[in-house]
């Protein structure tokens, strides 16, 4: 009878500490582990899956679910009532959807440059054809120079000296279809942004620029939906089909800080001159999505983590810490950033760039 008892009380014991293992969980004031539903762009994904991430929520009560979807859809075609926050790849569409569900603020913790990757010969070849310069501490592309040979129909073949890469179609950086892609969108507001030598802000402004920028997207042909799928042509088709892809930073240093071996030495990145950052700002539409706004933004090792994805992040020495450990080549800060246009005026320009496929 005893040892009836004693059996008993320890598995009282057991299912008492495992209760408290499962409500004790966070910070000390959360009575459980709360669920917290976000929709977030594509870009992000890999982080919110990591179990490193996922620990840390858990630290805090939280277990965050996470949808995908583009920018541009978030802002525009998405049903937000079932989401505790939107998680938008860039500032325009997060401010549409502040303004659209009056959110009193938003959480920015995240950021990343466009750059164009690009592989030695061309680098070369294009610093001879005066579009790329040195700039502080990295290789800048001139996007005036770059839109002089855009304009002219200027092929590879036709650029003097060519011996390494005599191609016969033309100069062009391959992007995503903008109608879907955030990475187009941003390449529409560096390109239109030198077009208009300064912010597109007015219906005149767009006139004089879309004959100019449309082209840059109607004469690539046929292009993909998501960054990855350009991107994922410049790693594995190499130089022959995409000589200049424009991309997120944060997909090349995520690579090589993971060590990929399809990164490799020759491949290099261009910093436009002048560049946008896709600032990747959380919008709270509960409070549950405001207590992860908060920590994405103030967690050291929230933080650390998403540096080793490849963003720059609100504290800049988790960045700098990961490119540094890993000899990687990018600057500590990227000068020449410009803002990209209101939302309302980017999508107009979209849409009239979509009415011409």
């Amino acid at each position: 009878m005893k040892r009836t008892l004693g059996i008993g009380l320890a598995v009282v014991l057991l299912v008492g500490v495992a209760a408290a293992v499962y409500f004790g969980q966070g910070d000390g004031n959360s009575a459980q582990v709360q669920t917290v539903r976000g929709v977030i762009g594509s870009e992000k994904l890999a982080f919110f899956a990591d179990q490193r991430v996922k620990d840390v929520f858990a630290r805090h009560g939280l277990k965050v679910e996470v949808d995908p979807a583009g920018s541009r859809q978030i802002a525009t075609a998405t049903d937000l009532s079932s989401y505790d926050f939107a998680f938008p790849s860039s500032a325009p569409a997060a401010e549409r959807i502040k303004r659209d569900r009056k959110a009193a603020r938003t959480y920015a913790p995240f950021s990343s440059p466009m750059v164009v990757a690009t592989f030695d010969p061309i680098v070369e070849l294009l610093t001879r054809a005066g579009v790329v310069k040195p700039g502080p501490g990295y290789q800048t592309f001139d996007v005036q120079a770059y839109l002089d040979l855009a304009a002219r129909g200027t092929r590879w073949d036709q650029l003097p000296g060519n011996t390494g890469y005599a191609a016969r179609k033309n100069l062009l950086v391959t992007t995503t279809d903008p109608r879907d892609s955030n990475s187009a969108a941003m390449y529409l507001a560096i390109t239109s942004f030198v077009a208009n030598g300064g912010v597109v802000s007015s219906p005149e402004a767009e006139a004089k620029v879309l004959p100019a920028v449309s082209k840059l997207f109607l004469d690539q042909g046929y292009t993909q939906s998501s960054s990855e799928g350009p991107f994922e042509d410049y790693l594995s088709a190499g130089m022959g089909k995409t000589p200049l892809v424009l991309a997120y930073e944060a997909q090349f240093v995520d690579r090589v800080v993971r060590g990929d071996s399809t990164i490799r030495p020759d491949m290099k990145l261009l910093y436009p001159a002048p560049t946008v950052l896709s600032k990747h700002t959380l919008v709270p539409l509960r409070e549950a999505g405001d207590r992860v706004g908060q920590l994405l933004q103030t967690d050291a090792e929230l933080g650390r983590l998403a540096a080793t994805f490849g963003f720059r992040t609100a504290d800049p020495r988790h960045f700098t810490e990961v490119v540094k450990e890993k000899k990687l080549a990018v600057p500590q800060d990227v000068v020449d950033v410009v803002e990209p246009p209101a939302h309302e005026t980017l999508e107009r320009m979209l849409e009239a760039i979509a009415k011409q496929y």
